[in-house]
């Protein structure tokens, strides 16, 4: 009996010692803004692969119509990640000392890759009254996030024009309500994202006037942020997010091939984008035109600079604030020297 006593004791001892075990390694939940754009599929990949369980990480999305709105609960902590376009807001929390950080690409337009381009409604075009970029003066312009980067790059495209950012009638409402404000006659053009671009182009209310990338080559458009308090007071957490975040970048661009989703991974990619956002089309996501996003993670410095000269210079923002001091490379630099060089897939 004693015997038995005594191994049932250590059976007992060692089970408790796994359970105390398995409380300490609870996953971190992380609350995560999106917009619902293709782009956020990114997040999903780290959650679908097991690249963010692999980081003892659970992921809860939140959806926002624009990161602008996400900047208030990630600079109190509410919001542990963002997702969107940096813009004004940004850079004035950082003068009042929010100190959001731009901390990886999210989404870009490197050559082929324009997912965020310039529809005009199919009727304009076929009558002749919008031919060419000068044609805009005075038309109902929709976007997706005021003082936001979606303004830098109307701003790009009314130049090739002659035209000034104020020659048009601006308006801002979510991806999804600017196709149908396109369809019902509501908005005569509009700058708008995938998956929304291919389905009103499907729709037959509009039509593809200028690709993203050829209208601003290289924009950074999308990053992904960090609060504060994640950058500075949890790095160890922040570090074992974008260790995800990077491996399901790789993923990503090896669904990419020829600016489509027709890469070895583009079927899992789409099924996702399926599963995860409101348009279920499969047609229309082989077709989409794929956001650019650095596999090593790492923002465009350089293009935030240019878009921070921009809300400047329109009297949006502070010009005293340093756009660098809000972009934070180290994340994806360490998650890079864990991961070693990406290496595309064939």
């Amino acid at each position: 009996m004693t015997k038995i006593f005594k191994s049932a004791l250590r059976l007992a001892t060692a089970l408790g010692a796994l359970g105390l075990a398995g409380s300490a390694l609870a996953a971190d939940k992380m609350r995560i803004g999106i917009v619902n754009a293709s782009s956020d599929v990114v997040y999903f990949i780290a959650e679908k692969k097991g690249y963010f369980a692999a980081e003892n990480i659970e992921p809860e999305f939140i959806t926002f119509i624009s990161a602008t709105q996400m900047i208030a609960p990630l600079g109190v902590g509410d919001l542990d990640v963002g997702g969107g376009g940096p813009s004004a807001g940004l850079y004035n929390a950082a003068e009042r000392k929010v100190n959001v950080k731009v901390v990886a690409d999210k989404g870009s337009m490197p050559p082929g890759y324009g997912y965020f381009s310039m529809l005009v409604r199919k009727d304009l075009v076929t009558s002749g009254k919008v031919k060419t970029v000068a044609d805009f003066r005075g038309l109902k312009v929709g976007d997706t996030s005021k003082q936001g980067s979606g303004d830098v790059t109307l701003s790009v495209f009314l130049k090739k024009g002659g035209l000034k950012f104020e020659d048009v009638d601006t308006l801002y409402m979510g991806a999804p309500q600017l196709a149908v404000a396109l369809q019902n006659g509501a908005m005569d053009a509009a700058l708008i994202q995938e998956p929304s671009l291919s389905l009103a182009v499907s729709q037959g209310s509009a039509v593809l006037f200028a690709k993203g990338d050829e209208i601003y080559p290289n924009q950074q458009l999308a990053v992904t942020f960090f609060s504060e308090k994640l950058a500075t007071t949890n790095r160890a957490l922040a570090q074992r997010f974008m260790n995800a975040y990077v491996r399901a970048a790789r993923f990503y661009n090896d669904a990419l091939k020829d600016g489509r989703l027709a890469g070895p991974n583009a079927a899992e990619v789409i099924d996702l984008l399926v599963e995860k956002t409101n348009l279920k089309d499969r047609a229309i996501y082989a077709n989409i035109i794929p956001n650019g996003l650095n596999p090593d993670g790492c923002a465009n410095a350089e293009g935030l600079r240019e878009d921070f000269r921009f809300y400047a210079g329109m009297g949006w923002a502070d010009g005293n604030v340093d756009p660098d001091s809000l972009v934070d490379a180290t994340f994806c630099k360490a998650a890079v020297a864990k991961l070693g060089p990406y290496v595309k897939a064939k």
